[in-house]
């Protein structure tokens, strides 16, 4: 079984910054992609970042236009960690923040999902 835990949410006021991280444990052995998703009231998941597969904190990232510059992923390939790092915050980045990551797997890749940490910001 595979399990994705996000942590790191709360309620921080314009410009401020928070650092989302999420931890993968169970049978999950090599991993490719991970990325952030997040969702807001009454709107889709949207992604937020990505990065590949590399060395710990390595690899190519992919950013969402109104994140860019403002936010940035990392990983812990032996951790089987990545995070969020979000600084600047707006009121528009109010959401459920959500985990992925990808599997590499023999008979193709699998997508898991973490449960979600809430993100609010508010003066």
């Amino acid at each position: 079984q595979v399990q994705l835990v996000e942590s790191g949410g709360g309620l921080v006021q314009p410009g401020g910054s928070l650092r989302l991280s999420c931890a993968a444990s169970g049978s999950i052995r090599s991993i490719n992609t991970m990325a952030w998703y997040r969702q807001s009231p009454g709107k889709e998941r949207e992604l937020v970042a990505s990065i590949s597969s590399g060395g710990s904190r390595h690899g190519e990232t992919n950013y969402a236009d109104p994140v860019k510059g403002r936010f940035t992923i990392s990983r812990d390939n032996a951790k089987k960690m990545v995070f969020l790092q979000m600084d600047s915050l707006k009121p528009e980045d109010t959401a459920i923040y959500f985990c992925s990551v990808e599997e590499f797997r023999l008979a193709g890749p699998r997508k898991y999902w973490g449960q979600g940490t809430a993100v609010t910001v508010s003066s």
